[in-house]
C-alpha cells in the first residue's frame, strides 16, 4: 500500500456478499454428502440420474429402431417373400412408439425419489413388450427356403438386435435381460418342437450373445455409476475448497483490517504522546541543570534527573513504535540519496563510543577501502547501524570487544557486519527476537532491557531497500548481525566474484 493512497481507499473492506455465496456452497456440500451417505453401498443414490440418462438415450435414438426394422423387413422379404414381416414390422413400430411415448412423458415430469422405482418398472415392462416383438420375429420360419440362408439371416438380425438393445438400455439395469428373455424363450420352444440342429444352434448362439452383451451392459452400467460417484465426490471437494478459501479470504481481510487499524492507532497515539513528552523532557532538563536557580533540596534534583531519563526512554520507545507502525501501514517513505556506508559506520561508532568506554568495551573497525557510494536513505541506514551497535554494546560484558566490518558481498553488493562476544542467543530463540516485541531469555534477564522493536525495524528498513538481514548467534560465543544492500543499490557496480573467490571472501568477512 503506497503512501499516496487515501485513508478511505487503503482500508481493507470485508466482502459481506461472500456470506451469501458461502451459504449456497455449504448447502451444495450438505446435499452432496447426504446423497453419498444415504445408502450403505452407495449404488442406489444415482438411480435417478441413471434413469434420466436412459430416458435421454431413448429420445435421442428414437429413429434408430424404425430404420433397423425397415432394413430387416426389406432384407427379409428378399430372402423369404412368403414371410409375414410387414405385420411384424408394424407391431415392432407400435411397441417402439410406446417406449418413446413413455420416455417423453417421463422427461416432462420431475421424478421424485419415491417414484424412481415405479418408472423403472414401467421401462422394464416396455422392454418386455419390445422383447415380445423380437420373439415374434424369432418364430418366423421359411418352409420354401432352400439351404440355410434364412437361419443365417435370422441369426444375424437377432445378434444385431441384441447389440442395439444392449447399447440403448445399459443405463437401465437388467433392461437387456427383460428385453430378450422372451426371444430366448421363443427360440428354445422352437428348438424343442423341431429338434432341428440349426434351431438348437441358433438358440445356443442367441443365449450366448445375450449373456455376453448382458455382461458388457452391466460393466458399462457400473463404469458410469463409478464415474458419477467420482464426479459427485469431486464436486463435493470443490465445494469444500471454495468454502475454505472463502473463509480464509475473509479471515485474512479481517486480520489485515485489524492490523492496519492497530498500526494507525499506534501512529496516532505516538504523535499525541510525543508532544507532552517533549515538554516533560525540556522542563526536567531545566530543573536538573538548575538553569533558573539552585534547588533547595538535592533530592528534587535527583528526581528531576530520573524524570528526564524515564521520559527519554519513553520517547525512544514511542519513536520505535511509530517507525514500526509507519512501516506496517505502508507509510514509511525513503528519502534516498548517494551515501557512503563507511562514513555512516564511522559516525555511528563515534556516537556509541562513549557508552562503550563506560563498559571498557573495545570497538574494532575492519573496513574495505575504496567502497563506492550506495543509493539509500541515510537516516534509515544510520538507524539500522545505531540499533545494531546499541544492541552489541548492551549485551557485551565489561572488557569485551565489538567488531564492525564494512565491505563487498559475493554478489556485488555491500554489507555491514557487527559482531560481539556477549552471551549469545539460543538458536531456537532467534525467530523470537526477530519478531515485533520479541525478546530472548538473555534480554529478559538483562538489566538493560529494551522494547524488542530494534531488530524488526532493522529488518523492515532493509526490506524497503531490497536488502537482507542475517542474524547469527551461538550461546556463550556471541552474536553477529549482518545488514546487506543488494548490488542494485551500489552506484558503481562491480561484477560478482567467481564462486571459489566468493566462498573465500565470505569466510574471511563473516567468520
Amino acid at each position: 500500500m503506497s503512501s499516496g493512497v487515501s485513508t478511505s481507499t487503503d482500508k481493507n473492506i470485508v466482502d459481506r456478499s461472500r456470506g451469501h455465496r458461502n451459504k449456497a456452497v455449504s448447502k451444495a456440500v450438505r446435499a452432496t454428502r447426504e446423497r453419498l451417505q444415504s445408502s450403505a453401498n452407495g449404488s442406489h443414490v444415482f438411480d435417478r440420474d441413471m434413469l434420466g440418462m436412459h430416458i435421454n438415450t431413448i429420445l435421442q435414438g428414437a429413429a434408430i429402431m424404425p430404420l433397423m426394422v425397415a432394413l430387416v423387413t426389406v432384407v427379409g422379404i428378399y430372402v423369404n417373400p412368403d414371410a409375414h414381416l410387414f405385420g411384424w414390422a408394424l407391431i415392432m413400430l407400435c411397441l417402439h412408439a410406446v417406449n418413446v411415448f413413455l420416455a417423453r412423458r417421463a422427461s416432462r415430469q420431475d421424478i421424485s425419489a419415491a417414484g424412481i422405482g415405479k418408472w423403472r418398472w414401467r421401462f422394464l415392462a416396455a422392454q418386455v413388450l419390445t422383447g415380445c416383438g423380437w420373439a415374434l420375429f424369432a418364430l418366423q420360419n421359411c418352409p420354401t427356403c432352400t439351404g440355410d440362408s434364412f437361419y443365417f439371416y435370422k441369426g444375424a438380425v437377432l445378434l444385431f438386435g441384441v447389440s442395439i438393445t444392449a447399447m440403448g438400455s445399459f443405463m437401465l439395469r437388467q433392461g437387456l435381460l427383460f428385453g430378450f428373455l422372451p426371444t430366448i424363450g421363443a427360440l428354445l420352444l422352437t428348438a424343442i418342437l423341431s429338434r432341428h440342429v440349426l434351431d438348437i444352434g441358433l438358440t445356443a448362439m442367441s443365449a450366448t450373445a445375450l449373456v455376453f452383451f448382458h455382461y458388457i451392459a452391466d460393466r458399462l452400467y457400473r463404469t458410469n455409476l463409478t464415474l458419477m460417484s467420482y464426479q459427485s465426490e469431486k464436486d463435493d471437494l470443490i465445494a469444500e475448497l471454495e468454502v475454505a478459501k472463502s473463509m480464509s479470504d475473509e479471515a485474512r481481510r479481517r486480520a489485515e483490517e485489524a492490523n492496519l487499524a492497530k498500526s494507525r492507532f499506534l501512529a496516532s497515539m505516538s504523535h499525541e504522546l510525543r508532544t507532552p513528552l517533549n515538554a516533560i523532557l525540556g522542563f526536567s532538563e531545566v530543573m536538573s541543570s538548575e538553569v533558573l536557580g539552585p534547588l533547595a533540596n538535592p533530592t528534587y534534583r535527583e528526581y528531576s534527573g530520573d524524570i528526564h531519563r524515564s521520559g527519554q526512554h519513553l520517547l525512544n520507545l514511542i519513536n520505535e513504535i511509530l517507525d514500526l507502525s509507519r512501516i506496517e501501514a505502508g507509510r514509511y517513505d525513503l528519502s534516498e540519496e548517494s551515501l557512503s556506508l563507511l562514513e555512516v559506520a564511522e559516525d555511528c561508532i563515534g556516537m556509541v563510543q562513549l557508552r562503550a568506554r563506560g563498559k571498557n568495551i573495545t570497538i574494532q573497525s575492519q573496513f574495505e577501502t575504496q567502497l563506492p557510494p550506495v543509493w539509500a536513505d541515510e537516516k534509515s541506514m544510520r538507524q539500522v547501524m545505531l540499533n545494531l551497535l546499541s544492541n552489541a554494546v548492551k549485551f557485551t560484558p565489561q572488557g569485551g570487544e565489538i567488531t564492525v566490518k564494512v565491505g563487498w558481498t559475493a554478489g556485488g553488493g555491500q554489507y555491514v557486519a557487527i559482531k560481539d562476544d556477549g552471551p549469545g542467543i539460543p538458536e531456537d530463540e532467534i525467530p523470537v527476537v526477530l519478531s515485533a516485541f520479541g525478546q530472548g531469555s538473555i534480554a529478559i534477564k538483562s538489566a538493560e532491557q529494551g522494547t524488542g522493536l530494534g531488530l524488526p525495524i532493522v529488518q523492515a528498513i532493509l526490506a524497503k531497500h531490497d536488502g537482507q538481514f542475517i542474524l547469527r548467534s551461538k550461546l556463550r560465543e556471541g552474536t553477529e548481525a549482518i545488514a546487506i544492500l543488494p548490488s542494485t543499490r551500489v552506484l558503481q557496480s562491480v561484477p560478482a566474484v567467481a564462486e571459489a573467490t566468493a566462498i573465500e571472501r565470505r569466510r574471511r568477512s563473516f567468520a
